[in-house]
């Protein structure tokens, strides 16, 4: 997916190699190419706020896993989590004011609902690994 890849770079567990974080880094992509099409009086205001908000996935996914300790990590997938909220609020204002039309919004939301689900999955397993058995 993302090229430059050394021998550190192939160590097991990276977080590059989570699906969750693959997802959200693609799904940061395709908010980018699609916010290229908004109004320009636009750049400052709803554009940026989008794409702050969709790179902010993948950027707490990889900040999380590289922090020290399961707890840390949680807090942000929790934030990640919030992140698509955010974007999926933005993408209701686009589609309102018809910046995107309904199969742009349909195909958006499809990767961050897919994106949300596997951040999910992920911080159950960090809930399991948490508890005594």
């Amino acid at each position: 997916m993302v090229d430059g890849s050394s021998a550190k770079d192939n160590a097991l567990n990276r977080y590059r190699d989570l699906v969750a974080w693959q997802v959200a880094f693609k799904f940061g992509l395709e908010i980018y190419k699609s916010t290229q099409a908004w109004p320009k009086h636009e750049i400052y205001g709803l554009i940026s706020q989008t794409r702050r908000a969709a790179v902010s996935v993948s950027a707490n996914i990889a900040e999380g896993y590289e922090r020290r300790g399961k707890t840390e990590y949680a807090r942000y997938l929790d934030i990640a989590r919030g992140s698509l909220g955010e974007v999926e609020t933005y993408l209701l204002f686009a589609l309102e004011l018809k910046y995107i039309d309904k199969t742009e919004y349909e195909r958006l939301d499809a990767i961050r609902i897919r994106a949300a689900k596997l951040l999910g999955g992920l911080l159950a397993s960090l809930e399991t690994v948490r508890r005594p058995r």
